[in-house]
């Protein structure tokens, strides 16, 4: 009888969906210290997972593991190498979040660009402070150049979201062909860099890997437009953030929006974090009523067609696995 184990609870319309298939029983584990970890993996075949990091030594537990079911789209934190040594599937929900994730980007750009939250201080002063600031100069979405750097699920629906705000979209994928961009209505580019020169927003949708790793350096920002934004809402780790605080500091860009950082979640003191003009959300981009709900069915969707022999090669990151398993 396939057991599944969810690390921390997920949307209860996926664990209704999983318990409703005969056969199957479902736990969710709240306490995930090493004794726990260690009493119940050993029974779990299969891991739908959030958050937690699944490393070797945890995976050694899992004993009759048949697949590892990740609740989005991020893997940073799974060893994926240990996985496919041992023939076990690692599946993501690549269209749950994109529109979730999408729209959060846009907030970030119209945050900063109004200075959300330095009006937002002024109105919670003790007397508020009315009008409009000087200090606080703000700009229109509208006629303005933005990059978006990655054009997969998210990056092109960004893309859509810039046009309909009457922006003029430069799009850097190399892994798109440039005629895909264009006849979707947009301006591909060759260089990241150079193109950052003339955009207005630069917004970051690229996987964590290491080709990806501070892709946006000191050099780069540098490159950008005086006053320019930036906003990543992809990994932290392409993203310099020390070199984002000295361009904040400096005031080269007039604002940054981000919601990923290098350390997640945020325990070491990070001068970053006190850095002017900065717009911060604990990675919940995607985290929405129905992004959450979508991410946990999805997942949930894999485990049992992984579990009835269908499961689907698109939604599997190692998916040279599958031979091995058929």
């Amino acid at each position: 009888m396939p057991h599944v184990i969810c690390l921390r609870p997920i949307h209860d319309d996926a664990l209704a969906k999983m318990r409703a298939t005969e056969g199957v029983t479902v736990e969710v584990l709240m306490d995930l210290s090493p004794e726990s970890l260690a009493a119940r993996l050993p029974h779990a075949d299969a891991l739908i997972v959030r958050t937690a990091r699944i490393d070797r030594p945890l995976l050694a537990h899992c004993t009759r593991l048949k697949i590892l079911a990740r609740h989005g789209v991020g893997y940073d934190q799974v060893d994926v190498a240990a996985l496919t040594e041992r023939g076990i599937p690692l599946t993501i929900t690549p269209d749950a979040n994109a529109v979730s994730v999408a729209e959060h980007a846009l907030m970030l750009m119209l945050a900063c660009a109004r200075k959300l939250s330095g009006y937002d201080g002024n109105m919670h002063r003790a007397t508020p402070v009315w009008g409009g600031q000087p200090s606080l100069p703000t700009f229109d979405l509208a006629g303005r150049t933005v990059l978006v750097v990655g054009f997969g699920r998210i990056g092109t629906r960004v893309a859509k979201l810039c046009a309909a705000f009457d922006m003029k979209v430069l799009v850097r994928d190399p892994n798109v062909a440039k005629g895909t961009i264009a006849g979707l209505g947009f301006t591909p580019v060759d260089d990241a860099a150079e193109a950052a020169a003339q955009a207005d927003i630069v917004t970051l949708h690229v996987p964590s890997n290491p080709q990806t790793r501070h892709m946006v350096d000191a050099q780069f920002l540098a490159r950008m437009k005086p006053g320019a934004v930036l906003v990543n809402t992809a990994r932290g780790t392409v993203l310099d953030q020390s070199a984002l605080e000295a361009s904040l500091r400096a005031g080269h860009l007039s604002a940054a929006g981000i919601d990923v950082f290098e350390e997640e979640p945020v325990e070491t003191p990070l001068s970053l974090l006190s850095a002017p003009n900065l717009v911060m959300t604990p990675h919940v981009a995607a985290s929405t009523a129905q992004g959450l709900r979508r991410m946990a069915l999805d997942s949930a969707g894999a485990v049992l067609a992984c579990f009835a022999g269908t499961l689907d090669p698109e939604i599997v990151v190692n998916a040279e696995v599958l031979p091995r398993r058929n």
